[in-house]
């Protein structure tokens, strides 16, 4: 009873957190280089991010995960900030095998300066940082769609605004791709079962506390995906997500490698910006109907990836309001993880209902140890085990997926700034 009387004075304190001040930091992205998508994005089924979120014997189709909801669910996650140091040993031992194998590009974490886009020690557009940013491109990483489709995304769930939103993409059968705040569906869990269990919504991630991913070290990255990844993982019966999105868009050659080689994620920007984020002290409804409107009836190559959210309701009704212009000009409205037409929005599994692959899992990752130091560092499972949080205590897991229902109550749910509207202090 007191461990749960915790968890609720811990989230509550994490809700009081993300109420602090904003600072509005505009960057503006008009995208003329293309890059088309990879002639492949999954992952080999021998990639190490199999064995990272592994849990327990695989063999009968996985472990019976905590029920989503309940106080043993939640209190295996962070209630803040993730603690590098707290992160389970496979994810460290992975990292730095990437890292050892000359995977992480060596660049230094650019500068959070306030009112301004980060900014590094060198060229941001050069071929050695290449951060999104700025304007450049790094090859693997998806910004268009294929030729006349539209790639549905939606950023920043789960919350109370999905409400109106889920209903309208399951009258109009819209498959979409949400990048979801892991933070966001800890605390609004019941809107999260209804998008995976009901909608059958893409899960993909937009890390824990939605930073500028660029101004941390390494760790600090591993950090806020894979405890994003390990809720979604743990929350649907051991999927693991295929896709990412920077929050703001901030990312570069080092922060898209450690996505990549390091826990198995692709990473997906946008070539249009709503900017629906910046309602109402921004844009309006008008001038994005009218950004709509030029979009939808304009030329077809490359294909539309608009940046959009299910952040309040009017993120949500622009998008309701001008989707007709989308369809009636001829788009074929696919989600991010349907345009390679492999439909896999999960490295381990097909589709968005298919049973978890559970095949092929790799070994686990060897640890790389400090020869130089006295002593050494014990090899921890290639597999962590139970889930972790960030205290270091841990809950056991077995196969299958129980929550508590499809309909939730929005009362206490997080609501979250986005990208150019950044929020100083929060979550600290």
């Amino acid at each position: 009873m007191a461990s749960s009387w915790l968890a609720t004075v811990l989230l509550f304190v994490s809700c009081a957190s993300i109420s602090a001040a904003s600072h509005i930091r505009r960057h503006d992205h008009t995208h003329a280089v293309r890059a088309l998508l990879p002639a492949a994005w999954h992952h080999t089924d021998n990639h190490p991010v199999h064995a990272l979120f592994k849990r327990g014997d695989m063999a009968n189709d996985g472990v019976q995960y905590a029920e989503v909801g309940s106080p043993t669910w939640s209190a295996a996650f962070p209630t803040n900030t993730p603690d590098a140091n707290a992160m389970p040993q496979a994810w460290k031992d992975a990292l730095a095998a990437a890292v050892k194998a000359g995977k992480i590009p060596n660049i230094a974490p650019s500068k959070d300066t306030p009112n301004q886009s980060p900014t590094y020690n060198g060229d941001p557009n050069g071929l050695e940082i290449c951060s999104a940013t700025y304007k450049c491109r790094i090859d693997g990483d998806v910004w268009d769609a294929p030729d006349g489709v539209f790639g549905a995304s939606f950023d920043d769930g789960p919350l109370p605004a999905s409400d109106k939103l889920y209903p309208f993409l399951q009258q109009n059968n819209i498959s979409a791709t949400h990048f979801f705040i892991g933070i966001n569906i800890v605390q609004n869990w019941k809107v999260f079962n209804y998008a995976y269990d009901a909608l059958h919504g893409d899960i993909a991630v937009h890390t824990w506390t939605h930073p500028y991913m660029t101004t941390l070290s390494n760790e600090d990255v591993v950090a806020q995906l894979a405890w994003t990844m390990e809720v979604i993982h743990n929350s649907t019966g051991g999927r693991v997500p295929r896709f990412w999105r920077p929050p703001y868009g901030d990312t570069d050659k080092r922060v898209s490698a450690i996505a990549k080689e390091v826990l198995g994620l692709t990473t997906v920007i946008w070539n249009q910006d709503s900017e629906d984020w910046s309602m109402p002290t921004g844009t309006t409804p008008d001038k994005i109907h009218a950004q709509f409107q030029g979009w939808a009836a304009g030329p077809k190559t490359p294909g539309l990836v608009i940046l959009e959210h299910e952040l309040n309701d009017a993120t949500v009704q622009v998008f309701i309001d001008n989707f007709p212009l989308i369809k009636s000009n001829g788009w074929n409205v696919v989600s991010i993880a349907q345009m390679d037409k492999l439909n896999q929005p999960y490295q381990n599994a097909v589709g968005t209902v298919g049973a978890v692959t559970l095949k092929n899992i790799v070994p686990d990752v060897a640890p790389v140890v400090d020869t130089t130091s006295s002593g050494g560092t014990d090899s921890s499972s290639g597999a962590p085990a139970p889930s972790t949080d960030a205290q270091g205590q841990t809950s056991t897991s077995s196969s299958g997926r129980s929550h508590g229902g499809l309909a939730w109550d929005p009362a206490g749910d997080v609501q979250h700034g986005h990208r150019d509207v950044h929020l100083r202090g929060m979550y600290s």
